[in-house]
């Protein structure tokens, strides 16, 4: 529920309405609406306004996901590609961007500015295997500069991942999809 809806909106709805009961409780002269309205309502409002100037919306589908693709997801898909599509796809607070902590360990992020952002997420099935493809705007890093960290990619990434780099149509996108490989079974450490 809480990934849909952004936190931020919560506590600005919820400290507002808390505020106006304590100006309205303030008006009528009833002293413990008055004191609830301004020593909860003033700071939760207070902590939305500072959440929503911290928001990261989530990153849009490029299309709606089949329900065909939704099995093959759940039977194929690696911890990992879950995880980067549901952190992806939720509201985030105190983050510049998505995955920008992975870009930066790639090499992909030489700074803030020069940083691909992600734009959108497609899913799909690629020879049988499920596909999560990342389109990044990435107008300071060149295709070539992608290809050259591919292997490093497949790496942090993996393992039951391939990983295949495309420009898109737009020639300052680059498309990272990311394909599971039912063949390669994931690494588990022993317990």
């Amino acid at each position: 529920m809480f990934g849909t809806i952004p936190l931020s909106l919560i506590l600005i709805n919820l400290g507002g309405l808390l505020v106006l009961i304590g100006f309205f409780a303030y008006a009528i002269q009833d002293a413990t609406f008055n004191l609830i309205g301004f020593f909860y309502g003033v700071p939760l409002f207070l902590g939305g306004l500072a959440l929503k100037s911290a928001e990261l919306e989530p990153v849009p589908f490029d299309s709606v996901t089949p329900a065909n693709l939704i099995k093959v997801r759940e039977a194929q898909a690696t911890p990992t590609l879950h995880q980067i599509r549901k952190d992806v796809t939720r509201y985030r607070y105190g983050q510049e961007a998505h995955l920008d902590v992975a870009l930066e360990k790639l090499g992909l992020a030489p700074s803030d500015d020069d940083r691909p952002i992600l734009k959108s997420l497609q899913e799909s099935e690629i020879g049988g295997a499920y596909a999560l493809t990342l389109k990044f705007y990435s107008p300071f890093m060149s295709l070539d500069v992608w290809q050259e960290k591919q292997e490093k990619i497949t790496r942090f990434f993996g393992p039951g991942v391939n990983v295949k780099i495309e420009p898109d149509d737009d020639l300052e996108q680059i498309d990272l999809t990311l394909i599971a490989d039912p063949a390669k079974e994931p690494v588990t450490s022993p317990v």
